[in-house]
């Protein structure tokens, strides 16, 4: 009689929620692999034994998917597909206590800072020598770049220090590292992202040390892009612009989420600024960094909103035309601030106004498009799609902005860089064809 073969595990990595947890994903399974562990990441072929859960628990609707995702990796294992499912992330780091009486059937759960004590359950050990390598799951031609953990900042509708704790910088040194590895691999472009980037250096430094990491990572050879997401407006270092202007491997880009732009509302936010500083901070770094593209989010129907309020928020994004907005409808968490205030704006006038603000923008957006018709950009090839590609210009970064379709007869590579001459603009899309030179 045969003696039973033990099948070796293999984990597959479900990522719900922003970038930052995908790069969390992505160093576990840089881990786990280095423990001599199959790993995978949205595996659809079902041929692993153990999965991952990453939750989100930003906002009602991520809430949602999340639990969804965790009974659908329940069922999976019910059935005998899976041995054994496992929960981690801002959704478990939250709501543990309520969530392992809700699912009992869930293996273990784990918070977001408790990377060691997962692999633990694996017979894996943390391997501090691997400090930024990891296993990316995006094209390998771009990754995100997570410069710090957490947030000190209060603003009153956010749960997100709850989840993630408060800042903490990662240093220079280990981010230069990082990137090189990055280049590497292949990586032409990263995306810094933190929960608020301009309050880097501040916790290790004793200062803000922004420029001077831009600055560090520039000197990366083979770095041909380099992107920064959410930056906070209060006391924004000015001298960050002066890098974005300087070093050419600097995209032209500031994602800035703004959240509001009536001044009773951004009080309420606890956002510590209001629209006449923004509004001058924005008119600084346009003159600053000439043509750059500036992109905010906003949320629509926090407790107390008027229509007022909304008619200055649209007043705003048409005096200053943002490249692009995204917009959430307003979620009341637990344990914020703002969770004090009465939810008094309907979940249907929430959707209308987010609605409204979307149109505004759609005109705003389609407006300067259109002024991009004849010229030429150079964009960074992404993928192939029923027989076009589709790429981004310095001013778009990966799913949130526009994308620009090209038609060549000439194979193109994904990853690469060309000139493309803008033929045809749409509200949120460009079009275009190669141009050599």
């Amino acid at each position: 009689m045969k003696a039973k073969t033990l099948k070796k595990d293999k984990v597959n990595i479900i990522t719900l929620g922003c970038s930052k947890n995908l790069v969390d994903s992505e160093v576990l399974s840089g881990q786990l692999a280095a423990n001599d562990i199959a790993v995978v990441h949205e595996n659809t072929k079902l041929d692993h034994n153990i999965s991952v859960v990453n939750t989100c628990g930003f906002i009602d609707k991520a809430k949602e998917e999340s639990i969804n995702t965790i009974l659908d990796q329940l069922e999976l294992k019910r059935r005998g597909k899976l041995d054994k499912v496992y929960v981690t992330g801002c959704l478990s780091e939250r709501y543990r206590a309520d969530l392992e009486l809700e699912m009992p059937e869930v293996d273990a759960w784990f918070g977001t800072m408790e990377l060691p004590l997962m692999l633990k359950q694996f017979d894996a050990d943390y391997k501090s020598e691997l400090l930024g390598e990891r296993m990316l799951s995006t094209p390998r031609h771009y990754a995100y770049l997570k410069i710090s953990e957490g947030c000190n900042r209060t603003c009153s509708f956010c749960a997100i220090p709850l989840m993630r704790g408060q800042h903490v910088s990662r240093t220079i040194e280990d981010l230069v590292a990082e990137a090189e590895n990055l280049v590497k691999k292949g990586v032409k472009e990263v995306m810094l992202i933190a929960q608020e980037l301009t309050y880097y250096g501040l916790d290790i430094y004793k200062k803000r040390e922004l420029p001077r990491l831009l600055h560090a990572l520039a000197d990366v050879k083979g770095l041909e892009w380099i992107r920064l997401h959410y930056a906070y407006p209060s006391k924004f270092p000015l001298e960050v612009l002066d890098v974005i202007r300087e070093r050419d491997n600097i995209c032209k880009y500031l994602d800035m989420p703004l959240q509001h732009a009536s001044n009773s509302m951004l009080k309420a936010m606890k956002r510590n600024i209001t629209r006449e500083e923004m509004t001058e901070l924005i008119h600084t770094i346009r003159e600053k960094v000439p043509g750059i593209c500036l992109r905010t989010t906003l949320i629509a129907g926090f407790p107390g909103e008027t229509d007022e309020d909304i008619a200055e928020l649209k007043d705003f994004l048409q005096e200053h035309r943002f490249d692009r907005v995204g917009i959430f409808q307003y979620s009341h968490e637990e344990n914020t601030s703002a969770h004090d205030l009465a939810d008094d704006v309907p979940a249907e006038l929430k959707a209308e106004r987010a609605q409204e603000i979307m149109e505004l923008q759609q005109e705003i957006s389609y407006g300067i498009n259109q002024q991009k018709v004849g010229r030429i950009f150079k964009v960074l090839i992404d993928k192939k799609e029923a027989g076009r590609y589709l790429g981004r210009t310095e001013f778009d970064s990966v799913e949130v902005d526009n994308e620009v379709v090209i038609h060549s007869p000439k194979k193109l590579t994904i990853g690469e860089f060309v000139q493309v001459k803008i033929t045809k603009a749409y509200d949120y899309d460009l079009e275009g064809e190669v141009v050599e030179g």
